[in-house]
């Protein structure tokens, strides 16, 4: 039987099973949180970043998820440093000039704080006389570290990132470290 897992990363858990660096003792995994067997990742996301992570033990499933080529978009919530702007904003859903290339048009957005989002341990440095703001990005292409390079390119870095949606596949529910089955398809 295929199926799908959900799964909400906390912040600083690596997004692999297991740990061969110096500091594996220090560090959690997937396997600290997926108890089931033969399922994989379905894309990354990295240590430093939280939310949305897709696992499934489907190999044609797992591609299709993770391959740019099908251009499944993948929403995020990025806390940046400063006041974003209007123009920023724009920048960022025409498309960012990275070292790689240019990245494809997102959907961008200046969104409120979101009330329903746990604290992060340890938190985001703050600075008392530089503001944070929050960017809801939508992206179709997995270019590493991409949402921190865009915000970055376009001059307000990213403090904390939650992915919080890949297609239809949501992380509404989900608490940090939390696993659900779902449907194959996205619904």
């Amino acid at each position: 039987m295929n199926n799908l897992l959900l799964f909400n990363k906390p912040f600083n858990v690596l997004c692999q099973f297991t740990d061969n660096s110096p500091h594996a003792d220090e560090r959690e995994t997937l396997a600290n949180y997926i108890k089931q067997k033969d399922f994989y990742a379905a894309g990354r996301l990295d240590r430093d970043s939280e939310g949305l992570l897709l696992l499934t033990n489907d190999g044609k499933l797992q591609h299709k998820i993770s391959d740019p080529k099908y251009k499944l978009p993948k929403t995020y919530l990025a806390q940046v440093e400063g006041d974003i702007t209007a123009e920023a904003i724009k920048a960022l859903a025409q498309g960012v000039k990275l070292k790689d290339g240019v990245t494809r048009p997102a959907r961008a957005k200046k969104v409120s704080p979101p009330r329903w989002l746990w604290n992060r341990t340890p938190p985001i440095r703050e600075r008392k006389q530089i503001a944070t703001s929050w960017v809801e990005l939508t992206i179709t292409e997995g270019k590493n570290r991409q949402v921190r390079r865009m915000t970055a390119a376009v001059g307000f870095p990213t403090l904390r990132l939650i992915r919080t949606k890949i297609g239809d596949w949501t992380l509404q529910g989900l608490k940090p470290g939390e696993v659900k089955t779902a449907n194959r398809r996205s619904e």
